[in-house]
């Protein structure tokens, strides 16, 4: 969006000499000198300005955090609370940008428990904003973070959302919330929520050899994890009722062809993929106690006999 007052023109011409003072900042702090840049990047950030430099002054802050490391440590809650007001901001580009500088803020050991606080906050942009590029930016921050259990709730809100994401074409999107649902899978209380929710018809075709390798690892993960959760005794203690399209079904349902897909992918060009199938064919094989289908634990058995 250009801007057409003469007031956010000068603070165009202010952002770009901030911006051109980067580069001596870190020469500054590399000498032990606070070059106050970030301060000041903050400050200007209080001031009402235009979409376009809430925006970029954001993206450099976000910059600063990464390269002055004494400066940004030296930030105060105060600091936080202020970006993490760009989240309610009407243009979905300041959203992406504040988003991006809470992730950069949360690799600082002292802002974690605060940047923690906001999750139901950017739970709710994921859900209710179907935007790509800001769907990366909020999954990349919560990958970063520890998610609180106070969360819980709104993840099975939001778990719908989550799985339409992951069913998108947007390769970068689909790689950051599988990475959640990994994480995700490991938490007890979410497990079925996650199993139970449902898919398309055609949620296999995430585990074609045709996908990006780095997607297929990653869906890969996600099976396995799911795999030894729903075996967990745990789990297994508690009669479960799934819907016919739900995630369990698609992966572990009785018309199935999950153990056909895996099968195809221990000859997949990368090798990471080949070991992450090997590990969900293993994980799926029967205990003597988990009614699972025959057929599945055959070919699955079937596979490693042919190998030796």
């Amino acid at each position: 969006m250009k801007c057409r007052t003469a007031e956010c023109w000068r603070c165009r011409q202010l952002l770009s000499r901030a911006l051109g003072h980067t580069g001596l900042a870190i020469e500054r702090e590399r000498h032990g000198r606070d070059s106050g840049e970030l301060r000041r990047l903050l400050n200007s950030l209080e001031s009402k300005q235009d979409e376009y430099a809430r925006s970029m002054i954001l993206h450099s802050i976000t910059r600063c955090v990464y390269l002055l490391e004494a400066e940004a440590s030296a930030c105060t809650a105060d600091d936080i609370v202020l970006v993490a007001s760009m989240l309610d901001d009407k243009e979905n580009s300041v959203k992406i940008q504040a988003l991006n500088t809470l992730k950069a803020f949360s690799g600082i050991r002292k802002f974690r428990l605060q940047i923690q606080e906001h999750s139901i906050k950017v739970l709710e942009l994921i859900s209710t904003i179907w935007d790509s590029e800001l769907h990366i930016a909020s999954l990349r921050l919560l990958n970063n973070l520890p998610l609180p259990d106070f969360a819980h709730p709104q993840l099975r809100r939001v778990m719908p959302a989550l799985m339409e994401i992951l069913q998108s074409d947007y390769i970068l999107a689909q790689v950051q919330v599988i990475r959640l649902l990994s994480s995700l899978a490991q938490k007890n209380d979410l497990l079925y929520d996650i199993l139970n929710c449902q898919v398309h018809s055609n949620f296999l075709n995430l585990f074609q050899a045709t996908q990006p390798g780095s997607l297929l690892f990653e869906v890969l993960v996600f099976a396995e994890r799911l795999s030894e959760g729903r075996n967990t005794p745990h789990y297994r203690a508690v009669k479960w009722h799934y819907n016919e399209q739900s995630l369990h079904e698609a992966l572990f349902g009785d018309e199935s062809r999950l153990a056909d897909r895996l099968l195809a992918l221990v000859i997949h060009p990368e090798e990471e993929v080949q070991i992450q199938a090997c590990k969900v064919i293993v994980s799926l094989q029967c205990p003597k106690d988990v009614g699972l289908r025959p057929s599945l634990c055959h070919a699955s058995r079937s596979y490693f006999n042919n190998g030796e």
